[in-house]
């Protein structure tokens, strides 16, 4: 299969407060044709940099990337033909309605009147526009505005799609609409890379996802693989710390012979893997009131992605996502 993207030994520096921070650490990937490709990590984590570099919008300090068979560094204005991308913030004109902005984007690219009238009636259609289009922009709620957003960027036909945080501050219903059209964009044989920091997002959505963290990648594979990893159900644990019950806890999970590892998150959360868990879950249960050890929360699920990031970094994705929000 032939890969659209290849990134190698990307590295990105920025001066912050006369200081030198390397926001992208030696990042290498590739992206094969026709799919969705999720790259996934916290804010902070360099995938917007990463992003921006690969769309030529910020220079490469090191490595080198090419995109749809095109270097970055020395054919970039031949890339941005051959690309969309859809920025947080959205590009759209609000005083202009729908209509107005995509006539206006795929004429910007050169085409034909004709050609873009008949290009922007297909996306209305394909992206559940037409009902709104002759409105102006400012009138449409989030999910409208973000579908107008990715009509924007294949309105030329892009062989890639570069979406960064689409579904950010969107309702799940919206959001999982959006998904959809992504999906039929993936199947109407356009390459979709997308950033995000929503785990479901990624699980859902993504054919394949590479995690970076603090720059650097920690993981890639589909997200069965990566889960896969993750051997064994999940069993995550509060416990207080009075008395030296963590460490007592910590104790007992050690001696469980059915417990293959545990891990424990940033907010104190205990997650230990387990072979079968409903029948680990009573078990568990038992030891602990034998040892007279009272849990303040015990719940049992499949591996997520965030077990994969709390494997891989010691830290929970979520957690760092609630701090962010915060």
């Amino acid at each position: 299969m032939t890969n659209v993207i290849e990134a190698r030994e990307l590295r990105k520096r920025f001066k912050a407060r006369g200081a030198t921070v390397e926001a992208v650490r030696g990042v290498s990937f590739t992206v094969p044709q026709g799919e969705i490709f999720g790259f996934l990590g916290p804010n902070g984590a360099g995938k917007t940099t990463t992003l921006r570099m690969l769309t030529t919008l910020l220079t490469i300090d090191e490595g080198e990337a090419r995109v749809a068979g095109l270097d970055v560094a020395s054919a970039a204005a031949k890339v941005r033909q051959q690309i969309g991308y859809v920025s947080q913030l959205g590009g759209a004109d609000n005083l202009a309605t729908g209509r107005e902005n995509l006539m206006l984007q795929g004429r910007l690219y050169g085409r034909e009147r004709a050609d873009v009238a008949a290009r922007v009636e297909e996306l209305l259609d394909l992206l559940d526009l037409a009902s709104f289009a002759e409105r102006q922009v400012k009138t449409y709620s989030g999910g409208q505005k973000r579908r107008l957003d990715v009509a924007l960027g294949i309105v030329h036909e892009p062989q890639v799609l570069f979406l960064d945080e689409p579904t950010t501050g969107l309702d799940p219903q919206n959001r999982a609409n959006l998904w959809q059209h992504v999906r039929t964009l993936r199947d109407r044989g356009v390459t979709v890379f997308l950033t995000t920091h929503y785990l479901e997002e990624a699980d859902a959505l993504c054919d394949r996802v590479t995690i970076i963290d603090d720059g650097t990648i920690v993981a890639e594979g589909s997200p069965r693989e990566l889960k896969r990893d993750i051997v064994g159900d999940a069993v995550v644990l509060r416990v207080g710390d009075e008395d030296g019950t963590r460490a007592r806890v910590e104790t007992l999970l050690a001696d469980a012979p059915f417990v293959r590892s545990t891990t424990q998150a940033e907010d104190g959360e205990l997650h230990c893997y387990v072979d079968d868990g409903p029948a680990a879950l009573p078990e568990l249960l038992r030891r602990f009131d034998a040892a007279q050890i009272t849990l303040r929360a015990i719940s049992l699920s499949e591996p997520t992605l965030d077990d994969v990031f709390l494997a891989k970094t010691g830290r929970s994705l979520r957690d760092r996502e609630a701090g962010a929000a915060a």
